[in-house]
């Protein structure tokens, strides 16, 4: 008998330790559980897979088309990402075309759902990206150390944390480390403009997923200034190890973090976010506090709820074979 067969369609190239390569491979990983065969392409033209699984509304549309010319009424789920969500279905037509002709739409976090009209939340299903404890969470004693983890682009405000550093001259023992590539020139001159002009921050580059893990598990806290997030996978790696956040309030970090969460800062606001980057410093209630509400969030991150929900969305169309 034949194994059904996933397509998953990804923008980024293989090797591209983008956010929704990792995406791909790990739900590649999960169907294969389940006993699909599944291939991970970035474009799709033609063959004979079962169902489809693209990421991204806008830049995945030409693989989508495609799809429903040749595959007809063969299952299509589409994965919403932030610039989809919160950008793109509201200024492209094409783009929020895309959300119509899914038969399933994923996104990250429940606040995506806000976003959708009816019909689109009616089909929409919520899946949280899983991860496993790697450690555990050890910030040094010598100093307070705070992790950016992610490429440097205009949606991450990725300077923001060491801009912030300016707020606090009086806090010598502060430290910001960085950890993403530069993905425009732009932004490589500028994080080491400002690196040789502030001696607590400090910009690794790119680095293997092992070691920005590492660096999230050996830091006081996380600093996540996105402008913009579908619900970024950092945030549910910080979760599940216990590490505060300080995040800024936009949907796409409240939906992992919660409403009632006490690490946000407006967007943009250097003054707000070193007033938090304070109290961690000073305030070991408050990081409790922090690593309290956490560990509250912790079960919606388990792997097991994510291949349930795999399970479920897939079963809508093809019920898994026992192995």
């Amino acid at each position: 008998m034949r194994k059904l067969r996933c397509v998953i369609v990804t923008p980024a190239p293989p090797g591209s330790r983008a956010g929704n390569r990792n995406t791909a491979v790990r739900w590649a990983g999960i169907l294969r559980q389940f006993g699909w065969r599944v291939d991970i392409v970035t474009e799709w033209q033609d063959g004979d897979q079962d169902l489809m699984v693209a990421l991204h509304a806008r830049r995945s549309r030409p693989s989508l088309l495609a799809w429903r010319q040749r595959r007809g009424d063969s299952p299509l789920m589409l994965a919403l990402t932030g610039t989809d969500i919160y950008r793109d279905i509201r200024t492209d037509p094409a783009a929020a075309d895309s959300l119509e002709r899914a038969d399933r739409l994923i996104v990250l976090q429940a606040a995506a759902l806000d976003e959708l009209t009816p019909l689109q939340r009616a089909k929409a299903l919520v899946i949280h990206q899983s991860e496993t404890a790697r450690g555990p969470w050890q910030p040094p004693h010598r100093f307070t150390r705070f992790a950016v983890i992610g490429h440097l682009r205009e949606e991450k405000d990725p300077l923001r944390a060491a801009l912030a550093l300016a707020e606090l001259p009086d806090l010598p023992g502060l430290r910001v480390v960085a950890a993403g590539a530069a993905l425009a020139p732009v932004w490589h001159d500028e994080t080491m403009a400002l690196m040789g002009a502030e001696p607590r921050f400090r910009w690794l580059g790119e680095v293997p997923h092992w070691r920005a893990l590492k660096l999230l598990r050996e830091s006081h806290a996380l600093i996540v200034s996105s402008r913009l997030e579908g619900g970024a996978h950092v945030i549910s790696e910080a979760i599940v190890h216990g590490v505060p956040v300080l995040a800024s309030d936009i949907p796409g970090n409240i939906g992992l973090l919660g409403e009632s969460y006490p690490g946000y800062f407006p967007v943009g606001d250097s003054a707000a976010l070193a007033r938090l980057m304070r109290r961690v410093h000073d305030e070991p209630g408050f990081v409790m506090a922090l690593h309290a509400a956490l560990a509250a969030r912790q079960p919606l991150f388990r792997p097991r709820r994510e291949i349930a929900a795999w399970r479920a969305a897939t079963a809508d169309f093809y019920r898994p074979r026992p192995k």
